[in-house]
């Protein structure tokens, strides 16, 4: 980070509580501390904190064990990842409460000494970027982390600067919804810049402070590390803390349950806070996202025949969480786990008692030769196809256009996602070998038979080369600053491995020519006279970068 965090807990506290925890009786419903207790015994989130607020009575449960062995309780530090847009946005709306900024204000306006992109005359907007109606993409596309264990870490200011001065919105701001991480980093750096404080100090001292949030912050202090829940990833490894810089507003947050209960209860009007207006501001609905669904300030509200329901959800490399509560200020529910998979389907069954409860799967080993079997192209409908791949003994999916993830197997034949409520049945001809499968997503079942390509973000299909040819490639590719691909050849299938990245599978586009499917990235390979393959050319993100094959 840019300013070091100070602590600012001598400030005057405005808070005051409508109930005492500790006298509190039991509110969180069996069903729902049954689940959790079934997320922790099949080590789906190995320990896991849910913060419970029903009719003014506030509980915190701990599931699972950390590592030294102890369950997790109330102090317990989490990340909170993207729930942090909630505070970004709070910070706005304090401001607009307070007359110093209008949701109308063009973030240009703060951000003096940056180009920011606009579009037939319409700015982006402070409100924009909180409504995720800014034109912005996700993520910037020179997003390049040199770990990406720590994605963000090196992502500063000036890469920010240059990202913006060279981007071309695709649409007019206010146009349409996308979900940008970039969009709320720059609305944090934007405030931050406009107090003249990091965003750490910033949100310390506007929100975190004055609601009593003493174990909570931007940046992991000794004392919060003493307390953290160690994370883990999609696979099940351990993960490492996540660091921010200038994206900081997007996702930088660590909490605990009993910080988080204090936060829930004051956005649900029961702490007396002089956060309350711009909370408020913050919840309103103002632009339709969907499926029935609308946006405040970060805040999204989800209608349902038992009534609305306001929530955020989030998630880090080793972490998940969810806040949301009922519109009539009733029922709240806050969720922090240690590993990834956003659990809002249980946050919701907590709200609402008539929703289904998400059902736990205990995955189980299966050999890595036994994964190829499923291995392949599994066509769901024009231009919208599965790829299914094997990474050492982990099978992973990717649909068309999107991000791949794990799958783990419950059964033979019998697979389930971590990051999302999905279900893979694979299917098995006369002849015992894999022929289609099925997915099982939101209540659906879309069948899929399989083919033996691959398919490109551009929707080209891989060819089969010939398995020889494939050692062709074979060796490691100097990308410089320190970093090679190391290409290898595993069961018929070229994997390419960046320093400290993981091993992916590529796929032959013709001779020479290769596509990723888990990103949007080309490999062309270069031969000399005699047809020795010499060097390799990496296309991402507009750039073509050399690699000259090492003896």
């Amino acid at each position: 980070m840019r300013h070091s965090l100070k602590l600012m807990l001598a400030a005057a506290l405005s808070v005051a509580l409508t109930t005492a925890a500790a006298a509190d009786p039991v509110v969180l419903p069996a069903r729902i501390a049954k689940v959790a207790q079934q997320y922790a015994d099949a080590g789906v989130y190995p320990a896991m904190v849910v913060v419970m607020v029903d009719d003014g009575h506030a509980q915190v449960a701990g599931f699972g064990k950390l590592a030294d062995g102890r369950a997790p309780d109330g102090n317990t530090v989490f990340e909170i990842g993207s729930v942090t847009k909630t505070f970004t946005a709070l910070l706005l709306a304090r401001e607009v409460e307070a007359k110093k900024l209008r949701l109308d204000t063009p973030v240009g306006t703060l951000l003096p000494d940056f180009r920011i992109p606009a579009r037939h005359g319409k700015p982006i907007t402070l409100g924009l970027l909180a409504e995720q109606f800014s034109g912005l993409p996700r993520l910037p596309g020179n997003l390049q982390p040199a770990d990406l264990g720590n994605p963000y870490a090196d992502y500063g200011r000036d890469r920010l600067k240059a990202f913006l001065a060279s981007y071309t919105l695709p649409r007019d701001p206010g146009a349409a919804y996308e979900y940008s991480n970039l969009g709320f980093g720059l609305l944090g750096e934007a405030l931050a810049q406009h107090a003249k404080l990091s965003y750490g100090e910033l949100v310390q001292r506007e929100v975190l402070a004055p609601l009593g949030m003493r174990s909570s912050g931007a940046e992991l202090t000794p004392a919060m590390r003493a307390r953290l829940a160690p994370g883990h990833d999609e696979e099940g490894e351990t993960a490492r803390h996540w660091q921010w810089d200038v994206l900081a507003g997007a996702g930088t947050l660590l909490s605990t349950g009993d910080d988080m209960s204090r936060y829930l209860q004051a956005n649900m009007g029961l702490l007396k806070t002089s956060l309350a207006a711009a909370m408020r501001l913050a919840h309103e609905p103002r632009r339709d996202i969907g499926g029935g669904d609308r946006i405040g300030l970060a805040w999204m509200t989800h209608h349902t025949a038992q009534g609305d329901v306001i929530w955020h959800n989030g998630e880090t490399g080793g972490y998940s969480s969810f806040i949301g509560f009922t519109s009539d200020g009733r029922r709240g529910v806050a969720i922090l786990a240690n590993a990834t998979g956003a659990p809002q389907d249980l946050g919701f069954a907590a709200l609402l008692p008539s929703a289904p409860l998400p059902v736990v799967h205990k995955a189980i080993a299966m050999p890595p030769a036994q994964l190829d079997a499923y291995v392949g192209r599994y066509t769901l409908g024009p231009g919208h196809a599965l790829n299914v791949f094997r990474r050492a003994g982990q099978l992973f999916v990717q649909a068309t256009g999107q991000g791949a993830f794990p799958l783990f197997a419950s059964a033979p034949d019998a697979f389930f996602a971590r990051v999302a409520p999905i279900t893979i049945d694979f299917e098995r001809a006369a002849d015992g070998k894999v022929g289609a499968l099925t997915l099982h997503q939101n209540g659906h079942d879309r069948h899929a038979p399989r083919t033996q390509s691959a398919t490109a973000t551009d929707g080209t299909s891989s060819v089969r080369l010939d398995p020889a040819l494939l050692h062709d490639y074979v060796g490691r590719y100097a990308l410089g600053a320190g970093a090679e691909f190391a290409i290898t050849v595993q069961h018929g299938q070229l994997y390419v491995q960046l320093t400290g990245q993981a091993a992916y599978p590529v796929y032959a586009k013709a001779k020479d020519h290769f596509f990723y499917t888990v990103v949007d990235a080309r490999l062309d390979f270069k031969r000399d006279a005699a047809g020795k393959v010499l060097a390799l050319v990496l296309h991402q993100n507009g750039q073509d970068l050399r690699a000259p094959r090492q003896p």
